[in-house]
């Protein structure tokens, strides 16, 4: 169901489907990312970790989460690095890996401490969220991901899709 609201008592239904008196509902913006596709997510990146067609070294599933939001998301939201400053170690954050300073970024062993982090899933724009979807999708379909759960969930997400 899609509306939008056009006073703060009125909205106009965009779908053919209309809200029912009496019921409750919770409304998310349509811009950002949705409850749906926080399901998905979870649900096909808990079905790629089972199935073990993966080619991460990745030893839990927090680490393997990790992984996928690095190499087919949004990846890395700022940089954490330490350098020496007055003969003192310093912790500095950038932006990019570009802004750190070259001379961290060539040192061997400052190159070792800097860290990415990862930008939340819950940050993500509505075109993030879809994008790495898609990325996830691809890739278990690459890798060899046939199982009965796989298929369910990409059967929920365009019956969701017919819906919205």
């Amino acid at each position: 169901m899609k509306i939008v609201i056009t006073g703060s008592d009125s909205f106009e239904a965009l779908s053919t489907d209309t809200p029912e008196p009496g019921m409750v509902y919770q409304l998310e913006n349509a811009a950002e990312g949705t409850g749906p596709q926080n399901r998905a997510f979870h649900a096909l990146l808990q079905e790629y970790w089972r199935s073990g067609c993966h080619s991460y070294p990745a030893k839990n599933f927090m680490e393997f989460r990790n992984m996928i939001k690095r190499h087919l998301g949004a990846g890395f939201e700022a940089f954490v690095y330490a350098t020496i400053e007055n003969g003192k170690p310093v912790i500095r954050d950038a932006p990019t890996y570009d802004e750190i300073p070259e001379a961290v970024r060539k040192d061997p062993d400052l190159k070792k401490l800097v860290r990415g982090r990862l930008k939340s899933w819950t940050d993500y724009t509505k075109r993030e969220r879809m994008r790495t979807i898609d990325n996830l999708i691809a890739e278990m379909e690459q890798s060899g991901v046939q199982t009965k759960k796989f298929y369910e969930i990409i059967e929920g997400m365009a019956e969701w899709r017919k819906a919205s």
